[in-house]
């Protein structure tokens, strides 16, 4: 028995050492039902923290209450961004909304985060799955979700104005600059912002 489990362990020890033989971190990948609804990875908040919006909104209507919005990305895909200034293929950001609130406790002014979920959505980087690369997909509550339709206008508003591959990274203050450094950023990011790289 002692034999089989030094065995055991020798191979996964092996098999470790192989996959990250090549100093790339390892990304966890998307888990999909066989219908191809993506399964809510539902740790996201153990994930790497990006940032958090407050009153964010695409278009000029302005919404009829506060929310916040924050953004998680998975350790392994923001390790690979860190070391190149772009998103690895498996990439999972979640965006989390919840309601604002300004009258609780001691607060006298500002804004906090109330308990409740207003929404979750995850954009995902697949290419088996996705032959445009990302796909999104809303949820609601922990059930998985289907892909929102290409029709969508957040395809078209991330191709038109992303930043980095697809991604916002101009509202992530710790890798905008990193993409700036490696020259990560898009060719429409740099015309719109003026930015230089």
């Amino acid at each position: 028995m002692k034999t089989m489990k030094l065995a055991i362990t020798t191979a996964l020890c092996l098999f470790c050492s192989i996959a990250l033989s090549d100093g790339a971190p390892a990304v966890r990948a998307p888990v999909y039902t066989d219908d191809g609804r993506l399964a809510l990875p539902e740790d996201y908040r153990q994930w790497v923290y990006l940032s958090s919006g407050f009153d964010m909104s695409y278009s000029p209507t302005q919404a009829d209450h506060h929310m916040f919005d924050n953004v998680f990305v998975e350790p392994g895909a923001y390790q690979a961004f860190l070391a190149t200034g772009t998103w690895p293929d498996k990439t999972m950001l979640v965006l989390e909304v919840r309601g604002a609130q300004e009258k609780g406790s001691i607060n006298k002014s500002g804004h906090y985060q109330d308990t409740e979920l207003m929404g979750r959505e995850v954009h995902v980087k697949d290419s088996a799955h996705f032959p445009e690369g990302w796909a999104f997909f809303g949820f609601d509550g922990t059930k998985p979700a289907k892909m929102i339709p290409r029709t969508a206008e957040c395809y078209s508003c991330h191709a038109a104005h992303a930043a980095v591959d697809n991604t916002f990274v101009q509202f992530y203050p710790t890798l905008l600059p990193i993409a700036t450094a490696k020259g990560t950023l898009s060719a429409g990011y740099k015309a719109e912002s003026g930015a230089r790289n």
